[in-house]
C-alpha cells in the first residue's frame, strides 16, 4: 500500500526496514537510525512504512499531516506474514533488507503480532481520533477496504493539490 501511495503521489517512500537494518540484516546503531529518521521527517514530504522504535513512531505521528492506520483482523495479518514467508522461501520479498533472514523476520513479525493488542487498542484508536482534528486520518479495517483504498490511489483523479 505504501508503494502504491508513493507512486500515486510522487512522495518519496522510506521503508523503515531500510533504515533500521544494515545490509547484513543486523540492526543499525540507534544514533545512525535517529539521524536518518530525523532527516526524513524534517523533509517537506515523506512516507514511512513501518513502526520502529516507539519514540520515533510518536515523532512521526506528530510530524505527519496524513496518517493511514491499517487495522486488519489478526487472522488476516497472520495470513499476510505467512504468505510473505512462503513466497520468501523462493524469492526475497520486495524491500526486504539484503542479508536478512525471511524466516527470522517472519518469526519476529509473529511475535510482534502477538504483542500488538497491548499497543494497537482502543486507546490508540482514540488517540488517532483526537489527531484527526488537525490531520487527515484514514483507518482501514478490512482487506477489501485496503484493496479499494489502493485502487483509489491509482486513479489519476485521486491526487488533489
Amino acid at each position: 500500500m505504501s508503494k502504491a501511495l508513493s507512486s500515486a503521489t510522487g512522495i518519496p517512500l522510506h521503508p523503515l526496514d531500510a533504515i533500521v537494518y544494515k545490509k547484513n540484516g543486523e540492526f543499525v546503531e540507534r544514533q545512525i537510525f535517529d539521524e536518518a529518521h530525523e532527516s526524513i521527517i524534517s523533509s517537506d514530504q515523506w512516507i514511512i512504512d513501518g513502526l520502529g522504535p516507539l519514540d520515533s513512531f510518536n515523532k512521526r505521528l506528530e510530524a505527519a499531516d496524513t496518517l493511514i492506520y491499517i487495522d486488519l483482523p489478526y487472522p488476516t495479518s497472520y495470513w499476510f506474514v505467512t504468505k510473505r514467508l512462503l513466497k520468501g522461501l523462493f524469492v526475497k520479498p520486495e524491500g526486504w533488507p539484503d542479508g536478512s533472514s525471511v524466516l527470522k523476520g517472519s518469526l519476529g513479525s509473529y511475535k510482534f503480532l502477538k504483542l500488538s493488542p497491548k499497543f494497537w487498542n482502543d486507546d490508540f484508536t482514540s488517540r488517532l481520533d483526537s489527531l484527526s482534528s488537525h490531520k487527515t486520518v484514514h483507518i482501514i479495517r478490512t482487506a477489501s477496504a485496503l484493496n479499494a483504498f489502493v485502487a483509489e490511489l491509482k486513479k489519476p483523479q485521486a491526487i488533489h493539490s
